[in-house]
């Protein structure tokens, strides 16, 4: 799948930050019975990586994405493991050509529109706003949209269940990034039909 694909395939990406393995498998099955399939494991815990692998082995409806890439060498690391897509806070040349070698589609983080530009110039059309928020949100998608509509954005960063739909009406945005659908003390609690409720509410924001 190409990156626009995988934005295109749901509304709200969840990122999903993953401290115990075992709870890979039941988050992602919850997520997806709720109508999210398109997921975002980010690699600031030591078990990313390993829930990468065991989301994409046994949730097979689920498209699992890496999250927080930072390092070029983690692109073949996450190919490895099974994920479909990667994610980077920012983007340099080094990271856009491992993406590349590792043949992983990325979905790099910008925050200007001299980053936007940057990132045209090395074949990316499709980016993360981010840190949206801080960047000016639905502002400053809306004044990007202007001279350089050929960009598809996923804001990320601050996107909250009451400003996700308005920023989904924009049309230079294929989803949003967000972090609420899986909280932390339902994580704890293995609660898994508050995370699915939460999915379902989110999969019906477009």
């Amino acid at each position: 799948m190409q990156i626009r694909e995988i934005m295109r395939s749901c509304p709200v990406m969840p990122v999903l930050v993953i401290d115990q393995i075992e709870h890979a498998v039941p988050l992602a099955r919850a997520l997806a019975e709720g109508g999210i399939r398109v997921l975002e494991v980010t690699l600031r815990t030591e078990a990313g990586l390993a829930a990468v692998k065991a989301i994409a082995e046994s949730v097979p409806e689920a498209i699992v994405g890496v999250g927080t890439v930072v390092r070029p060498e983690q692109f073949a690391q996450a190919k490895a493991a099974g994920a479909k897509f990667a994610v980077t806070p920012g983007l340099t040349e080094k990271l856009a050509v491992a993406a590349k070698e590792a043949g992983i589609p990325l979905l790099p983080g910008v925050m200007t529109p001299s980053e936007v530009i940057a990132a045209m110039e090395l074949g990316f059309d499709a980016l993360k706003l981010f840190p949206a928020e801080q960047a000016g949100s639905l502002g400053m998608l809306k004044a990007l949209g202007g001279p350089l509509p050929q960009v598809l954005f996923c804001p990320t960063g601050g996107v909250t269940p009451e400003s996700a739909p308005k920023l989904l009406a924009l049309p230079n945005v294929g989803c949003v990034g967000g972090s609420w659908l899986a909280p932390k003390d339902k994580l704890a609690a293995g609660d898994w039909a508050a995370i699915t409720a939460l999915a379902r509410e989110a999969a019906g924001f477009r």
